[in-house]
């Protein structure tokens, strides 16, 4: 019972590091149980970054002769250029669209008082961020296949991901909270997560689109972190510190205001379940 009335007050972090090692079982139930039964297992998560890749330059680079600005205009360039941004697309819209069943498919854990429910964002994040580190993986192969080299900026990926990470989290914990008594956000989340890939700069250059709808490209979360990503891993440039910082910031608030009501529709899961 101590626990239980602790476990509401923790915070955004705090709730990882006094469970980290639950949070990195379920991660890893998780991905195992997702290769579970398939001949190649977690070589899946290698390829299929591959056949993904294979399939949109095929569309937009072979049969859209789409070309990205500041590149050197082949088809090689734009497949890394695009790729750069599926990936980080994917982990977002991988968290996103599985957060509205989160809690409803873990009843057995909201039965347990004492079970850290708000670990579970963490754990769907843990698992989206192994993909995404293979896909990365993937994609810095490419580019050494391509370019002959790999950028040197390209060790700070991870510190342009972190804002996203935190971001993410916290639109789970809001999502999943409302997944429970709102049913609907499930039908509707893989509708935003396309939407959200459409009107990011993953596959559409912010050069190209109109200066009137450009603002709803550069309100999209993704689209700075992409760019980034690009910045450090295809340009081989630093990122924007000043604007990683803003969006730390703001991915900070954002994770906190989620945390917050997470716990405030936490005490009625049982209810509705």
């Amino acid at each position: 019972m101590r626990w239980s009335r602790r476990l509401p007050e923790m915070g955004i972090f705090s709730v990882f590091g006094r469970y980290r090692s639950l949070a990195f079982e379920l991660t890893q139930r998780e991905i195992l149980g997702r290769y579970r039964g398939a001949s190649f297992g977690l070589m899946w998560s290698l390829i299929s970054p591959f056949l993904m890749l294979l399939v949109y330059t095929l569309a937009f680079g072979f049969i859209m002769k789409g070309r990205w600005p500041g590149s050197s205009g082949s088809t090689t360039d734009f497949a890394l250029i695009l790729f750069a941004g599926l990936i980080v697309h994917g982990f977002f819209a991988d968290c996103f669209t599985r957060a509205p069943q989160l809690i409803i498919s873990n009843t057995s854990y909201v039965k347990r008082v004492v079970f850290p429910l708000d670990i579970l964002g963490w754990s769907v994040a843990f698992s989206a961020l192994f993909h995404l580190f293979m896909n990365i993986v993937v994609l810095l192969l490419l580019h050494l296949c391509v370019k002959g080299s790999i950028p040197a900026t390209a060790i700070l990926v991870p510190l342009v991901l972190l804002p996203l990470v935190i971001l993410t989290v916290g639109v789970c914990w809001i999502v999943s909270a409302l997944g429970v008594y709102l049913r609907d956000i499930g039908q509707i989340a893989g509708v935003i997560a396309t939407a959200m890939l459409f009107l990011s700069s993953a596959i559409v250059p912010l050069e190209s689109v109109p200066d009137s709808y450009r603002i709803v490209f550069e309100l999209n979360p993704l689209t700075f972190i992409i760019n980034q990503v690009r910045e450090v891993v295809i340009w081989g440039r630093f990122p924007d510190w000043i604007g990683l910082g803003i969006y730390t910031l703001i991915a900070c608030v954002i994770a906190l205001i989620g945390h917050r009501v997470f716990n405030k529709l936490r005490v009625g899961f049982a209810d509705v379940l």
